[in-house]
């Protein structure tokens, strides 16, 4: 994928060899085949940490209740939902803005849309994908029925955004989404990077939280392919993931995003129980 961006950047300025871009010379497109051969994309085959474990930890303390949780937990938990309910990459997320173009509330309370920044421009340029708006859907709104309505709620993006954007309102210097949550940067627009490490330091806060050890080496990015893989396999339609991760097509997920999530094998449950029948 990367030597292909720098062929394309080279193919739009450099001149025609033997007739041909540089892209469609027949040296070069041997070489591409001949690194795809020795350097195939590589998967991984499983998730690196484990999405349901998170999201229970984030119904519990420290994260709840949020109206008193520390800036810095409400800051990390509605970047996280963000992230896996939205299925965006970082660059996305950084660009969300809480102007009253950029962010709209359903009157009725059931979600919310947001834009980013009108100067944002998304790695993926074609028309579909660019100012695309987030739309994001309230999850388990009050009123409750049930003690497990009112736990699922606490996972509401919608619920999240709005107490985030609360909490905030006092020390914000910045129409950006996230703002710095503490040190002489506070209330200031949030880098990339930083956001990227809340995303992490929620996983391993939510680990924590339950007792465990967060596997090493998580990043940001894997929360695109952990929610999508979820949604794939909870039947969501495939045209509707890519849209979400704004793939211009399905093989992009089959190759480099799609992971297996299922807990066990459908074919080994179907078998392995022949042996108390026989």
């Amino acid at each position: 994928s990367t030597l292909k961006v720098h062929l394309a950047a080279i193919s739009a300025n450099h001149l025609l060899v033997d007739g041909r871009s540089i892209g469609a010379h027949c040296l070069v497109t041997q070489f591409l085949r001949g690194v795809r051969r020795l350097r195939p994309a590589l998967c991984r085959p499983a998730p690196a940490w484990d999405l349901p474990l998170v999201l229970q930890a984030l119904c519990g303390p420290p994260f709840e209740p949020m109206t008193t949780a520390p800036l810095a937990v409400v800051s990390v938990k509605t970047a996280f939902l963000l992230a896996v309910t939205s299925a965006k990459r970082v660059s996305e997320l950084h660009a969300l803005d809480i102007s009253p173009a950029c962010l709209r509330w359903k009157a009725d309370g059931s979600g919310v849309t947001l834009w980013p920044n009108v100067a944002f421009l998304p790695k993926v340029l074609p028309s579909g994908y660019v100012n695309a708006a987030i739309e994001l859907g309230a999850y388990f709104p009050p009123p409750f029925h049930s003690e497990e309505q009112r736990r699922a709620n606490l996972l509401c993006p919608v619920r999240a955004l709005q107490l985030y954007i609360v909490a905030t309102n006092t020390v914000r210097q910045s129409n950006q989404l996230f703002v710095c949550h503490g040190g002489v940067n506070r209330g200031r627009a949030l880098s990339k990077q930083r956001l990227s490490h809340w995303v992490v330091d929620a996983i391993a806060m939510a680990y924590a939280a339950a007792g465990a050890v967060a596997p090493p080496g998580i990043v940001c990015h894997s929360t695109r392919s952990v929610a999508t893989s979820w949604a794939a396999m909870r039947g969501v339609p495939l045209a509707d993931v890519c849209a979400a991760a704004s793939w211009a097509t399905p093989c992009t997920f089959a190759r480099f995003y799609r992971l297996n999530v299922g807990h066990g094998s459908t074919l080994a449950s179907a078998v392995l129980p022949l042996a108390a029948t026989s």
